[in-house]
């Protein structure tokens, strides 16, 4: 199922694309508002779910909003795609000797086709695409050889950076939370659609130029290492979202930051695209 969040006549529901169509699944017993909680009910609702065929709407009728506007975490994989790794060696950055994670606060959530805010004090506004990987069951201790049990399903991140304010905080949580400085969607793909999710295409444009350009097999820690070494730390729940790094051809290494009316379209193989304008902040 392609799992979405939507508004239709001022209301927001959840439901699930057909075709062009939207349906509703809001009279499904058990479905609520929120999808971090529906995910953690799925498996006793999917039989439910899957036979709702009505009411349904066009998709160009209704506003897609993020997939999961509640999750409790939102946590990004820093450098972990080969070319990226040694984009950034040549930039003379230490690559991480493991697993870089830094926290994406959730307040940075932003929908699928939703302005992007460059702010007044960034001239360093970055674009990263990403595959995202929402978290489906509570776990702890997950190996990555059964990783893939506890993944609900997939949706597009970009994960926009201030590069300037990630200078600003080693942690890089603030280079990465500005508000709306994280769309994600359109919708959240379940894991059964997905044959092979470490090789997916991806790919990046702003203003129609290709930025960004590879599969997800270019990872060094792929998906299932990526749980397993988070898990070992903290317990995952249901919604959490796992940003799982970025490819090649960041603005970075060129200076070529994004501007007020640059339009930045993501496309990932199967899950569909995102698109978000950088608009300013409006004060001034």
């Amino acid at each position: 199922m392609k799992l979405v969040r939507f508004t239709e006549s001022g209301t927001t529901r959840i439901g699930k694309v057909v075709g062009d169509r939207v349906v509703d699944l809001s009279g499904v017993a058990g479905v609520g508002h929120s999808m971090r909680q529906l995910l953690g009910d799925l498996p006793q609702l999917r039989s439910d779910l899957e036979g709702v065929a009505e009411p349904a709407f066009p998709m160009d009728k209704v506003r897609l909003e993020a997939p999961v506007n509640d999750p409790q975490k939102f946590l990004g994989i820093g450098m972990n795609y080969a070319k990226h790794a040694e984009e950034a060696r040549q930039a003379g950055i230490k690559i991480p000797e493991s697993q870089l994670w830094f926290n994406k606060q959730v307040s940075c959530l932003n929908g699928p086709f939703d302005p992007v805010v460059k702010p007044q004090e960034s001239d360093m506004l970055d674009y990263e695409i990403e595959l995202g990987v929402v978290i489906g069951r509570r776990c702890r201790h997950v190996k990555a050889d059964g990783a893939r049990a506890v993944i609900a399903g997939y949706l597009i991140v970009n994960d926009v950076s201030t590069r300037d304010w990630l200078h600003k905080s080693p942690t890089f949580t603030l280079g990465k939370s500005f508000d709306t400085h994280g769309p994600i969607g359109p919708w959240l793909t379940t894991d059964d659609e997905i044959a092979d999710p470490l090789n997916l295409d991806m790919k990046l444009t702003v203003n129609g130029e290709v930025r960004q350009h590879s599969p997800t097999n270019d990872m060094i820690y792929d998906i299932y290492q990526q749980i397993e070494y988070l898990s070992t730390v903290m317990t995952l729940e249901p919604g959490d979202i796992l940003a799982t790094g970025t490819p090649s051809g960041i603005g970075a290494p060129t200076g070529n930051f994004l501007e007020e009316g640059d339009v930045v379209r993501l496309d990932i193989e199967s899950l569909g695209y995102i698109e978000n304008r950088v608009v300013g902040d409006g004060r001034g």
